[in-house]
Order: C-alpha cells, then sequence, then structure tokens
C-alpha cells in the first residue's frame, strides 16, 4: 500500500531541524511510498533540495501544498499558531511530531480535536521497555547544550559571577546541580563532569540513583567520579543543593504531563547572585519557579540577579546531527505508519502495538492520552484510544 508523506519547514524561533533527513525519505520511497518535502526544509540542517529529489522527494513551493498532498504529516516541533491554518488543511489525517500538549497553550490541543487530526506525539510513545525512545536522543543533545549554556552566562560579561566549571588550581570548583537523573540529566552531569568541576544530581528514586553512580564509576573511574554527588529527593537535600549551585539545570520529567514544579520561589531566592537556572523541562511547565520559555533569539533573563536560560527547541541549535539523530529513531514507526494506509488502520495498528499506542494524543476528535485531558481541564474531551476502534 503507498501512502502520501509530507515534510515542511519549521518555522518556530531558530528551528533549523527537520522531520526527514533525505536518507529517510529513500527509505519511505523504496518501500512504495510517496514523500513531499517543502523546497528548502532540509537547508538550516544542511540538506539541500537536490538530496532530496535524489531520495525520491517530490518538492513543493508551499507547506499548503504539502500538506493537501499528504496523509502523514512529520515535523518536528508542536505547530504554532501562524501553522494552525495548516492544520485546517489537514482535518481526519495525521501528524507526527513533538506534541508537549501539556506544556503548550490549549489552542493546539483545540485545533487537534476541532480537526479530528490524529496526532502521533514523539515525547509518549513508549518501547517495550516503557522506555521513551523517541524522546532519548534529542534528550541526550539538551543534556550536553545545557551545560553549554550554562557555563556561557556564566562568564563575567553576561553578568554572571564570572566563574568556570570546570575547576582552576587554587580556586573553588564551580557547582552544578541536576535536578532529575533521566537521559537530560544523566548527560548533563557526564558533561559537567567531564570539565572538570563539582556535580551534584538530585533524584527521587534511589534505586535508580545507585545506577548511575556505578555507571559514572565505570565511565570517568573513581577519582573524577568522587567529584559527583548522588543525593535523593526530599525537601531539606533539594534545599541545600539548590542553595549551593552555580548552575543549576532542572531536568524532571512525567511523560505527557506537566512537570511538576519541585524547585520554588524560596529555593530560587536561597541562589547565590549570578548563578544560571537552565530548565530543559520548559516544553512541559518548566520544573522550576520563574522558568518561562525562551527563545534562541532571546535566550535569557533575569530575576533577582539569576539568569534563566529556558529555550524551548534547545536541540534546534545543532541542527544537523539531531535531525539525523532524530529519523534514525521515528522512522522505523513512520515505515509502520505507512505501511497501514489510512488513518483508521493506523490507530488500529497502534491498537496492537501498545506501548506506541500511547503515542498518540489525539484521535476522532477525542483526547487520548489522559494526563493531556488532565492538565488542560479537558477531561470530557477524554476517551480512551480502545474505545475509539472500530
Amino acid at each position: 500500500m503507498s501512502t502520501s508523506i509530507g515534510s515542511i519547514k519549521e518555522v518556530k524561533n531558530n528551528e533549523n531541524r527537520v522531520g526527514l533527513t533525505p536518507a529517510g525519505v529513500k527509505e519511505l520511497t523504496a518501500d512504495g511510498h510517496k514523500v513531499f518535502v517543502e523546497k528548502g526544509a532540509g537547508i538550516g540542517a544542511g540538506f539541500s533540495d537536490e538530496e532530496y529529489v535524489a531520495g525520491g522527494a517530490e518538492m513543493m513551493e508551499t507547506p499548503e501544498e504539502v500538506v493537501q498532498a499528504c496523509d502523514i504529516l512529520v515535523k518536528v516541533k508542536e505547530p504554532v499558531q501562524e501553522e494552525y491554518r495548516l492544520l485546517d488543511m489537514l482535518k481526519g489525517k495525521t501528524l507526527y511530531t513533538y506534541l508537549h500538549l501539556s506544556g503548550v497553550d490549549k489552542g493546539l490541543t483545540m485545533k487537534l480535536l476541532e480537526n479530528e487530526i490524529t496526532s502521533v506525539a514523539y515525547e509518549t510513545v513508549e518501547d517495550e521497555k516503557g522506555q521513551l525512545p523517541l524522546l532519548a536522543p534529542m534528550s541526550e543533545i539538551a543534556g550536553v547544550l545545557a551545560v553549554q549554556y550554562g557555563a556561557q552566562y556564566l562568564q563575567k560579561k553576561y553578568h554572571g559571577i564570572g566563574v568556570t566549571l570546570g575547576s582552576i588550581h587554587g580556586a573553588d570548583p564551580a557547582e552544578t546541580v541536576v535536578i532529575g537523573g533521566g537521559f537530560v540529566g544523566a548527560t548533563c552531569a557526564r558533561t559537567a563532569t567531564g570539565m572538570g568541576g563539582n556535580v551534584t544530581i538530585v533524584n527521587r528514586s534511589a534505586e535508580r540513583l545507585e545506577r548511575l553512580k556505578k555507571e559514572f564509576t565505570d565511565f570517568f573511574g573513581e577519582k573524577l567520579a568522587s567529584n559527583v554527588s548522588f543525593v535523593q529527593l526530599n525537601d531539606e537535600n533539594l534545599r541545600a543543593a539548590v542553595a549551593k549551585a552555580d548552575l543549576l539545570v532542572g531536568a524532571v520529567l512525567v511523560p505527557g504531563a506537566r512537570a511538576p514544579q519541585v524547585v520554588t520561589e524560596e529555593m530560587v531566592g536561597s541562589m547565590k547572585k549570578g548563578a544560571v537556572i537552565v530548565d530543559v523541562s520548559i516544553d512541559q511547565g518548566g520544573c522550576i519557579w520563574g522558568a518561562r520559555p525562551t527563545s534562541h533569539s532571546e535566550p535569557i533573563y533575569e530575576i533577582d540577579g539569576k539568569i534563566f536560560c529556558c529555550i524551548t527547541n534547545m536541540p534546534g541549535q545543532v541542527a544537523r546531527q539531531s535531525t539525523q539523530a532524530l529519523t534514525h529513531a521515528t522512522l522505523p514507526y513512520l515505515k509502520m505508519m505507512a505501511a497501514q494506509g489510512s488513518v483508521a488502520s493506523v490507530a488500529a495498528s497502534l491498537k496492537g502495538d501498545g506501548r506506541f499506542a500511547r503515542g498518540i494524543n489525539t484521535y476522532r476528535g477525542k483526547i487520548t492520552y489522559e494526563s493531556v485531558a488532565d492538565d488542560l481541564d479537558l477531561k470530557d474531551r477524554y476517551q480512551d484510544l480502545k474505545g475509539l476502534i472500530v
């Protein structure tokens, strides 16, 4: 069965990633599917129109043409308001992208419901182990970038306190505190540890902390790993960790749901002037008091002498690597969906693969991911997916 798949240029601030690489297009067309790509969609990630054509794609002048021609639209980021008109053209079709519905304006969810769009959110797809395979690669990239941004804004010329994350002979080592020990948090901690500073990982699960401790010792050796503290999350430990931080990274994740605000206003107030806060959880609303979305063009703001950096599409800064990693992760599922053809067949297939079915956030005018309905106060629009598939 041949399915039409579309990919368009992202319009979010400085979002240079694209939903498909030319190599991904080649695999899809080899399976007999049609692929439509907006001209210039991959330029920001270093992929030319000629490469897409060589892969078998048909290039189109406008995103409207792509959306009208495709059955499945593959993006990177959630549609922003200027793209809502495209959702009206996607009525009854499938959207495959990062959505983060619990962390964005309710208007996007309402558009998806109004147009009965089957939306498959990368961030809620699970594998057979209950992991998040489509979120993991971008989480790792964001973990590296969070520390890089933090190091940049700690420099004095950015109104900071003039420290580096790495230890310097005769000087106090910088303190990096990471809240959360998942993919993002662990990568942040590894990056900061590799730079030679002191690192504290705060996480709720003692079992996860023990695993991380072993991983860090195996990777860095006992001497360097001794610079890392593994602290279980409770109020006392969190307050102490936040107060000493030069760089505080928020990396708390509840799949598909709004992030809990674990760092309070009082805790932020206890931090030293010039400390930097990077909240990577901002796509899901943020886990640190005072955090609000920022962009690559305006990445920081200041509250009471603390510098906040909360870029919602951080991996877009390294677009080529991010696009390659993302397509590698998303393509197997896309090929499975494309092989099914119609929206009904897609949903039925996803039901058969229970973990992947959790990626469906909206279907037939209903919210099918319960946390989204709860966070957006749309419980009346929620229905379990099983009850919608006939």
